[in-house]
């Protein structure tokens, strides 16, 4: 678990569970706090007799809220918040209840203070959000559409019967299992004389995602089947050709070896594309990047400034859509996953950089672990590895099509 989650949960249980108190030098407010199926959160429009508050519905499950000033955009059952171009992680999901838009409680206990210290405060013992700056109550804006009026989806697609996870129009989901041919990726384990390759485990779990998603009724297109060599800007332009709705490529991590008992380390991660914002992030993307070493008729990114741009937007466009589907697949891992849950995390990956479309890229434990590298080399394990990454991308599926109501 970050950090920041830790941290927010400590506060949770450090107060009382059911009122958020809402103060300025003039005014207070008692919000009620619902612990949710998803964690406790607070409605957003109750903060408005107190904070100006404005909410405005996007589109495709997004929201902009204004509080006290502060610009957020969330993204309905995503566990994050955007501000000024930034992306921040929240301990659970933003979610619609009775019409009306629930925050985690992380975005006014932690979130709001850290981007706008000089108006906020927050004390956790007395559960006490103070709003220094001079309120001016405004009655919130919330566009109605059949969104806002439904019950709170909160990921119920996850874990129900396969004949009910079929999305309602069938979409193409791109399975990249990493590395092939002169490249092993990873080989372990550690201090172990039989060993096993990276690209041998991540092809039988990419077969077995295949057949798990077939059987939920999605098309699937692998870009390998074979212990053969893709390049790693190629695998990217197949999913954009082949008209990929998702790109899911599959991979086994291993530590630094700098580590002090590197063979220690387990657990499982899965990323979207953007810069490193960690020394380990920047190793794991570093270790999976080194591929390119073994491509002697790689076709590098175009250098042209404009080129890279059209790229970037391309790629921020489906920025949130990759950040739901690797909360999805990480929620999924850990009701099984003996490793620890490393989280959602960001790199500049090169497979995924030719990738428009929502992308993500799974790390599913590490093989240099002895114990986890015979969890990864079990038939029954990468079936079970498989059917988790499966659910999560059809239930992903099935919330887009909620979004934006079966529109192509």
């Amino acid at each position: 678990m970050m950090l920041s989650a830790v941290l927010a949960a400590m506060q949770f249980a450090a107060a009382d569970p059911q009122v958020l108190t809402v103060r300025t030098n003039a005014s207070e407010a008692f919000v009620p706090v619902v612990v949710a199926a998803n964690g406790p959160a607070v409605q957003a429009r109750l903060l408005s007799p107190v904070i100006p508050t404005q909410i405005t519905e996007a589109g495709a499950g997004r929201y902009r809220v204004s509080i006290g000033g502060v610009d957020l955009t969330v993204l309905l059952e995503s566990p994050y918040l955007e501000h000024a171009g930034k992306i921040y992680p929240l301990v659970s999901a933003p979610f619609i209840d009775g019409g009306e838009l629930y925050l985690p409680l992380q975005t006014y206990s932690e979130h709001l203070v850290r981007l706008a210290p000089s108006k906020f405060k927050y004390t956790a013992v007395t559960r006490e959000l103070r709003f220094t700056a001079p309120a001016r109550p405004a009655a919130p804006v919330v566009a109605s559409s059949p969104a806002a009026t439904r019950p709170a989806v909160r990921s119920q697609t996850i874990g129900t019967p396969p004949s009910t996870r079929v999305a309602p129009r069938k979409r193409r989901v791109v399975v990249d299992a990493g590395h092939g041919g002169p490249d092993n990726g990873m080989t372990g384990p550690i201090g172990s004389r039989s060993k096993v390759a990276e690209k041998v485990i991540t092809l039988a779990v990419a077969k077995r995602v295949r057949d798990a998603l077939v059987a939920r009724g999605v098309d699937v297109l692998m870009t390998r089947t074979t212990d053969t060599l893709i390049n790693l800007y190629d695998r990217g332009r197949i999913a954009n050709k082949q008209g990929g709705d998702l790109f899911i490529s599959i991979h086994v991590n291993g530590p630094n070896m700098r580590w002090r008992n590197p063979a220690s380390v387990r657990g499982f991660e899965t990323f979207f594309l953007a810069e490193a914002k960690t020394e380990d992030e920047q190793r794991v993307a570093d270790m999976e990047n080194a591929s390119v070493r073994f491509e002697t008729d790689a076709e590098a990114e175009s250098g042209d400034p404009l080129s890279f741009i059209i790229a970037d937007m391309a790629q921020n466009e489906h920025l949130r859509e990759s950040l739901e589907l690797a909360s999805l697949i990480q929620d999924q891992l850990a009701s099984f996953h003996p490793g620890n849950n490393r989280g959602v995390k960001q790199a500049n990956f090169a497979v995924l950089r030719t990738s428009y479309m929502p992308a993500v890229l799974v790390e599913i434990g590490f093989g240099s672990n002895p114990e986890e590298s015979r969890f990864l080399t079990s038939p029954a394990r990468q079936t079970q590895i498989a059917t988790a990454i499966a659910d999560a991308a059809v239930a992903y599926l099935a919330n887009y099509e909620r979004r934006v109501g079966g529109a192509p």
